[in-house]
């Protein structure tokens, strides 16, 4: 197993293009760690240059205690599965998942051995005589992470592997990577774009931004707690309501509503200021009727989501989203009169783009 550091670690292409700038990361040994980020973030820029496959501008790749920012990919000790699994067409499976042990020039019987091995673990036993050309989606992307594997690597590096695959068998594939990962105890770098992917199998994640880590931390805190109004609106299922607003009288005004203070920042925040009131829609309750500190409008769409449904509000020509049961959504259609009010300890202040918070207040509990 490997760790990865890397310093001030840059990539810039001709014309100007710089992909990643001075990006400091740390992951740990046995950690599944998630890359995520829009297109064009340099998250699989990154990936690349950790395995070899992209040349470090300036800075520094460290696996464990060895230096590989110059060193080969082949002498690094990484197993990749890229987007397209990238598997040879004119070969068998059983051909494919042996072939990092051929070029290792490890004898046949050796090779075919392993990969038989790896096989069975994976499931593909009775597919090792076909071509990628005969298998599903879901089975070529087990005979990429077989290949992957079959070499014993020190660092799992995943491309994106399952935006290939649809919807089912993208939720069972990442099931079964986060048991595979579990069992095989490798650190593990996945790039994704899905933060759902992300939020599900990582155990900590990096949003990237511009070539630059926007917010390193788990799940929850990446989700309960987005350090600036980047990660806030790309985090979540469903965009956090973010709407402009002011301090007045140890109050929010915000879409023509006047809010508690979140207690944090209570101290942090001055009379008359500007900030951004964050609220997830998981974090506003429907009420039947109006009440202080809550907001007041029109339903203008009802989405149905299965076991919940996704509700906007006009307040004072802001949209409020609302996630409410099912059995609340029926009672709801587009021109009711609506109210939602936030749940304490579920409010964040943003201030110039910032979370505004004390480092002496904990997360929000659950």
């Amino acid at each position: 197993m490997s760790a990865i550091t890397t310093r001030g670690l840059t990539k810039d292409y001709p014309g100007g293009v710089r992909a990643l700038d001075a990006l400091d990361l740390d992951v740990a040994e046995g950690e599944f760690f998630a890359l995520l980020g829009p297109s064009g973030c340099g998250k699989t820029t990154l990936l690349r240059t950790v395995a070899g496959l992209e040349s470090a501008t300036s800075g520094t790749i460290h696996m464990g205690d060895t230096d590989v920012t110059r060193m080969p990919p082949g002498r690094r000790d990484v197993g990749m599965v890229f987007q397209d699994y990238a598997l040879f067409p004119h070969m068998t499976v059983l051909d494919n998942i042996a072939y990092p042990l051929r070029i290792k020039k490890r004898p046949r019987s050796v090779r075919h051995g392993k990969a038989e091995d790896v096989a069975h673990y994976l499931g593909l036993d009775g597919l090792l005589s076909r071509r990628p050309g005969e298998l599903s989606g879901g089975q070529q992307q087990r005979v990429a992470l077989a290949r992957a594997l079959v070499a014993e690597p020190q660092l799992f590096l995943l491309d994106e592997p399952l935006s290939n695959l649809d919807a089912r068998l993208r939720l069972e594939a990442r099931t079964f990577l986060k048991q595979l990962q579990q069992r095989l105890g490798v650190t593990t770098v996945f790039v994704t774009h899905d933060q759902a992917e992300a939020l599900a199998l990582a155990d900590r994640i990096a949003v990237m931004e511009s070539g630059r880590i926007r917010q390193l931390g788990s799940p929850t805190e990446v989700f309960r707690r987005p350090a600036n109004l980047f990660v806030a609106s790309f985090i979540g299922s469903t965009p956090m309501n973010l709407l402009p607003g002011r301090v007045r009288e140890e109050r929010i005004v915000a879409a023509g509503t006047e809010l508690p203070l979140p207690a944090e920042a209570r101290d942090l925040v001055t009379e008359g200021e500007a900030v951004v009131y964050g609220v997830r829609p998981e974090y506003l309750d429907a009420l039947p009727s109006a009440e202080d500190g809550a907001f007041e409008g029109t339903v203008s769409v009802v989405e149905n989501l299965g076991g919940s449904s996704l509700v906007t509000l006009d307040v004072a020509d802001e949209p409020v989203r609302v996630v409410v049961g099912e059995e609340r959504a029926q009672q709801l259609a587009p021109g009711d009169r609506a109210w939602a009010r936030p749940r304490a300890g579920r409010v964040l202040l943003y201030r110039d783009g910032d979370l505004i918070t004390s480092d002496e207040v904990p997360a929000a509990a659950p």
